[in-house]
């Protein structure tokens, strides 16, 4: 998912994507460790995705605080 499509949700809806690209990300792992993982990258890009979920939260509620 691109900052762009992520900065046009609302707080609310970004911590229930970052819920669901957490609980994903649990069962990739699990996955992975049992080795019946087809694509890692898929790892690598929810870990990505859930980042840039949480940087753009840090960055608004600085930016409240700010003002």
């Amino acid at each position: 998912m691109k900052p762009a499509e992520l900065r046009e949700l609302s707080n609310d809806e970004l911590v229930q994507k970052d819920e669901e690209l957490k609980d994903q990300l649990f069962k990739l792992k699990f996955q992975h460790a049992l080795g019946q993982l087809e694509d890692a990258m898929k790892l690598n890009n929810l870990k990505r995705d859930r980042a840039r979920i949480l940087t753009i939260l840090k960055e608004r509620k600085e930016g409240k605080q700010e003002e």
